[in-house]
């Protein structure tokens, strides 16, 4: 009884392993693995969402908005550039919907007219279809009432980082998809879709505590960057995990086992053999070190603390 009830509690182990094959374990995942790390998400999802009751409160407002969620990773500027370009395509897409659905209904009214003139509500509709930049109200630029038009060949800070860190998870990707057969592409590419949210909205609201933690009815906007902000702390965790573990086996090949040639041997590989990765999952201890390794606090605020009895209370850090 006490099994299927921890079963029913943890209702993403599935979307959980996807994710995790995406970032890097090709292994299965044990059960524990996969609940620790929802836990962690989930632990996650609500100190976001009372962070942004607090904020929505102080401004004398009942519900939560989306730059509430956004301004509490304000300081990782490359999550919050792929989150205003997510956002920002999620807008053209709808708009797009739109134009397509209203140049229907156009098409079906005008079809008994003899003149139609071509091309004008085409341009119109693809200006409304560009790209539009996501402002967000503390950004130094939100100060003022005039605003700097923007330039095509303009790229500013946050997009060059935002462009390294993509480049960077591309040239991870590539490493990892250039040797998989068809059907393992297929399954890499079917996991990549996997997300807490898609078409899981009830189940979503439940799990996240909506009406308990906050009063506030969630936005589609609000659940989809909480779906986008879950992958990302899936992958993040599971990345670092993996480089716990790394750093755990290599340190026990290292210590003067048995035959330790032999396993350094077995452990240097060719120029043409295939990534040793995913041989044994990670476990639950490493994902553990990894979350510890996050929640660390920074040694300037630690050195401010030496000397005094005061118990200080630390904020549970976003991934």
């Amino acid at each position: 009884m006490a099994d299927s009830k921890d079963n029913k509690a943890y209702k993403y182990r599935q979307e959980i392993s996807q994710m995790m094959y995406v970032s890097g374990e090709t292994g299965e995942p044990s059960v524990e693995t996969t609940s620790i790390i929802e836990d962690i998400v989930r632990q996650q999802v609500i100190e976001l969402l009372r962070n942004c009751t607090e904020l929505a409160s102080r401004r004398g407002s009942k519900s939560i908005s989306t730059n509430d969620l956004i301004f509490q990773i304000r300081h990782d500027q490359a999550k919050v550039s792929r989150l205003r370009t997510f956002l920002s395509w999620k807008d053209v897409r709808k708009n797009v919907k739109d134009s397509e659905d209203k140049g229907a209904d156009a098409d079906l009214g005008a079809a008994g007219d003899e003149a139609v003139v071509p091309g004008g509500p085409v341009d119109e509709a693809a200006k409304k279809n560009k790209k539009a930049k996501v402002g967000l109200p503390w950004e130094p630029a939100s100060f003022y009432s005039v605003e700097v038009p923007e330039r095509d060949d303009e790229e500013d800070e946050e997009e060059e980082e935002m462009n390294y860190i993509t480049l960077q998870r591309l040239r991870k990707a590539d490493e990892r998809t250039k040797a998989m057969t068809k059907e393992e592409y297929v399954t890499w590419s079917e996991y990549r879709q996997a997300s807490f949210t898609w078409r899981k909205g009830k189940r979503f609201r439940e799990w996240a505590g909506f009406g308990i933690v906050t009063d506030s009815k969630p936005s589609d906007d609000i659940v989809d960057i909480l779906g986008f902000l879950t992958f990302e702390m899936v992958a993040t965790l599971t990345e670092v995990a993996l480089k716990v573990k790394e750093q755990e086996d290599t340190a026990r090949a290292q210590s003067g086992a048995d035959n330790a040639g032999a396993k350094k041997r077995k452990l240097q590989q060719g120029l043409f053999d295939p990534p040793s990765e995913g041989k044994t999952p990670v476990e639950p201890r490493h994902v553990q070190e990894a979350f510890r390794r996050f929640q660390e606090r920074p040694k300037k605020g630690r050195a401010m603390l030496n000397g005094t009895r005061t118990m200080q209370k630390t904020p549970l850090n976003i991934i």
